[in-house]
């Protein structure tokens, strides 16, 4: 315990030395950083939620079965789900 590592490691797990080390930042940042991910967070499920639900409305108007359970079962955040609205479901003549 008397060695230096031991102290510097005691010494960081303090919150009073990360106060001092980043002045008084640490809190604030730490309540921006989770209210920012949470945003994230809405924002992606209802970006998800908006293209699942347009790609399996067109499938099941297109009688694709395949289709509508590979979109319903694999989760992409949209990506695969406006790929087949724009790309993979062409009407055919």
């Amino acid at each position: 315990m008397m060695n230096g590592f031991s102290y510097g490691y005691n010494n960081m797990m303090d919150p009073i030395y990360w106060n001092t080390y980043f002045g008084n930042w640490t809190v604030p940042m730490a309540i921006i950083g989770i209210a920012l991910g949470g945003l994230m967070l809405a924002f992606f499920v209802v970006w998800s939620i908006y293209w699942k639900g347009r790609a399996l409305w067109r499938a099941s108007h297109l009688n694709s079965k395949p289709w509508f359970i590979a979109l319903l079962l694999i989760n992409t955040l949209g990506i695969l789900e406006i790929l087949y609205i724009y790309i993979f479901s062409k009407r055919k003549k």
